[in-house]
């Protein structure tokens, strides 16, 4: 062989181990494009990380992703590792976390490394691990009131100034009750309006957004620019419209993908808040059928 037929042993290697998993594993596509920078949100793994972290993200990264968004900070810690630690392991993986959800505290007023306790801390340790979002994951049902909702914003712009200060955007991750009107208006309109539009960014649950009758590509037309982190995650097509893996379930995606810019998106990360499957069988469906859309 010669010019361009000259082929390595490692790549004629490669493709040969390939051929025979499509062989092996009835389905499965290996030659699909990988969907770009696939991220997961490891929520989705919860039971599975404190029982083995280092070999849960291993399979994670087997699966396909590159980026994962972190959850469950504490006290300095990122499951049970300092932040040196978590990123050295997330780098030998081939993986990295551009993001992290957060709680606000108030409803826990002991916790470390909530928007109103030790929050510079919480803001550093972020930076060290290379953050890029620092996002206020879930408001608990005590702190959905009108008036609660007022205060929220005057703590979100004043904890992302502290990102700011870090490089790190900070953003707000929404489930379907923010949708439910309140005196007239809807507390995610009451959000959006009252942070500043530059220090608070939306990251778009694109099933609970779907959930309450929300049209994503609507929302970032009246807001573009302002979600620039999605969650993905499908709805059943069921009554009771329950979550589904990507593909499989009634949300159309590309329909989606294809308003990415009016978005301003930046990262996508597969969620599935409860599954049906075991959770690593649930995430390789959902990344599977990532690599089936033009994103």
């Amino acid at each position: 062989m010669n010019g361009s037929q000259n082929i390595s042993r490692k790549d004629f290697l490669k493709t040969s181990a390939l051929a025979m998993a499509a062989v092996l594993t009835p389905g499965l596509d290996v030659f699909a494009k990988p969907a770009q920078t696939v991220g997961l949100q490891l929520y989705t793994l919860r039971d599975l990380l404190p029982k083995d972290v280092e070999g849960t993200l291993k399979k994670v990264a087997e699966i396909g992703y590159k980026e994962v968004e972190l959850f469950g900070y504490s006290d300095g810690k990122f499951f049970g590792k300092t932040p040196a630690q978590f990123s050295a392991l997330l780098k030998s993986l081939g993986l990295s976390a551009p993001s992290g959800h957060y709680t606000t505290g108030n409803t826990m007023p002991n916790a470390k490394g909530t928007l109103k306790k030790d929050w510079k801390r919480a803001v550093d340790d972020a930076a060290t691990l290379g953050q890029k979002y620092m996002v206020c994951a879930y408001l608990f049902p005590e702190e959905r009131k009108m008036d609660d909702y007022k205060r929220h914003v005057d703590l979100f712009n004043k904890s992302a100034e502290l990102c700011k200060a870090a490089g790190i955007q900070f953003a707000y991750h929404n489930h379907d009750f923010e949708f439910k009107p309140m005196g007239g208006q809807l507390p995610y309109d009451l959000i959006l309006k009252g942070t500043d539009p530059n220090l608070v960014k939306m990251e778009l649950d694109l099933y609970w957004a779907s959930f309450a009758g929300q049209d994503p590509v609507a929302l970032f037309k009246k807001h573009p620019g302002r979600f620039p982190l999605w969650h993905i995650k499908d709805m059943a097509k069921t009554k009771e419209r329950e979550f589904a893996e990507v593909g499989l379930g009634s949300i159309n995606f590309q329909r989606i993908f294809d308003a990415k810019k009016t978005a301003g998106l930046t990262h996508y990360f597969v969620e599935q808040d409860i599954c049906k499957r075991p959770p690593l069988e649930s995430i390789a469906i959902s990344y599977r059928n990532l690599t089936k859309i033009s994103v």
